[in-house]
């Protein structure tokens, strides 16, 4: 972490012109001031030259299920230590913090994986340690419809009520910060109020919800997408679906895999364009626990995985997820000249943090900052920690 310092000349997410950022003796971004024309250090002062480039904090994955061979369903007592690991491996990655996100599984493993994780919460508050933040979970089922399940286990999946997610959530419903959940499988209007009004977002995926199903779910709470075009219905021009009524929806926000695969680059164009690029779509991973791991097949609950160039599929061909880290998202995007570094950026660092309602680059923040570097010549995109 960078401390009483004051970096110049740096392009900041949100801001038009160059800024200064003064980061106090605790590590903690202080001011944020306009540069107006670039200037040269003072030799008497502590400065970190920019030289033009993108500052930003580090990224926030709002959906990854695992690492380095560990699927987070799996959680137990005995892998606190391996969560220490992914943290760190994660940290080295670009990433602030994070959503261990469960998968569909039995109640039983989501239970125990929630104490495990609410236990290491509790720990990482008592360390001062520079390493990646786990923030609570994404539950990522097992509310879901049985036509869109993807390589969710269907023996799992559960039809959603108030008293079904008391009954899975027990004591550690203050640990889930996201539900993806399929709008039209309940009728009662009940679930999406109960949980917003316990400060979990609804994220609506795996789903084969209409234009009017997603209306209605917004209506009453529901705040995001979960992967958008991934499990879902295709856009059409008579029947939007769930993907076409949030892009019309400015209060939503979209998850967006970035990796090539789960979505082709003029859809995820047709996304960034209709979503008004920063406001309201977000890059996530959805990495599988084999990430950091060389390529190879892998275990998956009772199935396996075979993973090829950071893209992972069952044994049946179906799209399982990737085990590309977050930030390869943002070099993507710019490599496929999709939108600009700047904006880039911001989908992988401001506006997942701005879906969980979690402040942006601004003063009060720690200064974990990353340094974004563009040699336009070879279109290629690399960061670093400062």
């Amino acid at each position: 972490m960078l401390r009483n310092i004051t970096i110049i000349n740096a392009k900041l997410p949100g801001y038009r012109e160059s800024q200064k950022i003064v980061i106090d003796e605790q590590g903690i971004i202080k001011d944020i001031e306009s540069m107006g024309a670039k200037v040269s250090p003072d030799s008497k002062q502590n400065y970190y030259d920019a030289e033009g480039d993108w500052i930003s904090l580090g990224g926030v994955d709002l959906q990854i299920n695992g690492g380095l061979g560990l699927a987070f369903t799996d959680l137990q007592e005995k892998h606190i230590s391996t969560l220490h690991k992914i943290c760190q491996f994660l940290w080295q990655e670009g990433i602030d913090s994070f959503l261990p996100t469960l998968v569909t599984t039995s109640v039983e493993n989501i239970k125990r994986s929630l104490s495990v994780i609410d236990k290491f919460m509790r720990i990482q508050r008592q360390e001062s340690l520079e390493t990646s933040q786990i923030l609570g979970v994404h539950l990522e089922g097992p509310f879901l419809n049985h036509e869109r399940k993807g390589a969710h286990p269907a023996q799992y999946l559960l039809t959603p009520s108030v008293e079904a997610i008391e009954w899975l959530l027990g004591d550690y419903s203050h640990l889930v910060k996201i539900i993806t959940f399929a709008p039209e499988l309940e009728t009662t209007d009940e679930v999406i109020p109960y949980l917003c009004s316990r400060g979990i977002v609804v994220s609506l995926g795996h789903s084969q919800a209409t234009a009017q199903d997603a209306k209605k779910a917004f209506k009453l709470g529901a705040s995001m997408v979960t992967h958008a075009y991934n499990a879902m219905p295709s856009l059409h021009h008579r029947k939007p679906g769930l993907l076409g009524e949030a892009m019309i929806n400015s209060h939503v926000y979209c998850g967006l895999i970035a990796d090539g695969n789960h979505v082709c680059t003029t859809m995820i164009e047709l996304l960034l364009r209709g979503s008004l690029y920063e406001r309201g779509v977000f890059l996530v991973s959805d990495a599988l626990a084999p990430i950091g791991l060389e390529d190879g097949v892998y275990p998956w609950d009772d199935r396996q995985i075979e993973v090829k160039k950071g893209t992972a599929r069952l044994a049946n061909g179906t799209l399982a997820g990737t085990t590309l880290p977050l930030l390869m998202g943002v070099k993507n995007l710019v490599k496929w000249q999709l939108c600009s570094l700047g904006i880039a950026i911001a989908l992988a660092t401001e506006s997942p943090r701005k879906a969980i309602n979690l402040p942006g680059i601004s003063s009060g923040q720690p200064a974990h900052l990353l340094h974004w570097h563009w040699d336009e010549e070879n279109n290629q995109v690399s960061w670093k920690r400062i």
